[in-house]
């Protein structure tokens, strides 16, 4: 249980502190002065649930009255006022309601947890492309990733799912072209459908999560989706102040769209703009595709097409 509001609670822990007296039992009376006869009194204390409206007198007792609405005392005490009962703060709900003795307790809402060090509640961590969850995240504790077991793969941050297993190409009377990784599935292919079916084609099945995977920041990914390769003259519009999400998207759309041609110019414009280690890693996930395309398929027709486009890269994005 976690308190509302750091105010309310210093204010509360300050009156605590200033009328009790004992930890066995609580105080019940206090030492007054009569207002008319300055003679020492002992008054009764007001108990949870009221304040105390009067001080008593040589004549008269304590005058208790309950806390109004939204207010609360937890204690025997004497003061003129009952405290205003919290607030629950950002990401939390209520987990008690507020009565006249005692004050609301607040909880995380679903998908966030209490981090204690900053007193507030943080959303659960999710799991990044090729880890899953080990542990899930409750109402105090952070969700727990690790690496995905071999033979699996996760492509999408979550905080609840866990890795796939990669799919069998022989079970489905594929050839494998791309072992999976930890971060994407396996890549089949069938000599079958080779002839109407470039490298780049399959390299695109994965394309969608190597740019999730890939650390890459999001000033340099604006500059990526600014040049991506179409048809006629670049126009994607200003892309400095978009988002992560807008820039997936626009990713997305892009790989859904584009030509073997065009997606083979991405390691190239990868590192011309800076992202190198993403660019080696595309490049060498497109040379073993070609290479095992080769293997497989007994054809020469990959090493025609690398050749024209190193030429055509060079031309288009440098």
């Amino acid at each position: 249980m976690m308190s509302v509001s750091l105010f309310p609670m210093l204010l509360l822990l300050s009156v605590r502190a200033a009328l009790t007296e004992g930890v066995a039992a609580p105080l019940l009376t206090f030492t007054d002065t009569d207002p008319v006869s300055g003679a020492p009194l002992e008054c009764d204390r007001c108990p949870p649930g009221t304040y105390l409206r009067a001080r008593c007198t040589s004549t008269q007792k304590s005058d208790c009255a309950p806390c109004p609405a939204g207010s609360f005392t937890e204690l025997w005490n004497y003061i003129g006022k009952c405290l205003r009962c919290s607030v629950c703060g950002q990401n939390q709900i209520v987990k008690t309601a507020c009565a006249a003795d005692s004050d609301c307790q607040c909880q995380c809402q679903r998908g966030y947890y209490h981090k204690k060090k900053y007193d507030m509640c943080l959303r659960h961590s999710e799991c990044p492309p090729g880890r899953q969850v080990l542990t899930l995240g409750t109402d105090d504790k952070d969700t727990v990733c690790q690496v995905c077991p071999n033979n699996t793969y996760s492509n999408t941050f979550s905080a609840h799912e866990n890795c796939t297993e990669h799919k069998s190409c022989a079970a489905a009377g594929l050839q494998l072209l791309l072992k999976g990784a930890a971060w994407h599935d396996s890549v089949c292919t069938s000599c079958d459908e080779h002839g109407s079916k470039d490298g780049a084609d399959y390299l695109r099945e994965i394309l969608p999560s190597f740019f999730v995977h890939q650390k890459i920041s999001i000033r340099r990914l604006r500059q990526i989706v600014q040049k991506l390769p179409s048809e006629g003259r670049r126009s994607h519009g200003a892309t400095w102040q978009l988002t992560y999400s807008e820039v997936q998207e626009r990713l997305n759309t892009w790989i859904t769209s584009a030509t073997a041609g065009q997606i083979r110019q991405l390691p190239a414009l990868l590192t011309i703009k800076g992202a190198t280690g993403a660019g080696e890693k595309l490049r060498s996930k497109l040379q073993r595709i070609d290479s095992h395309l080769i293997e497989l398929c007994a054809g020469n027709e990959v090493e025609v097409v690398l050749q024209v486009d190193r030429a055509e890269v060079e031309n288009t994005l440098l």
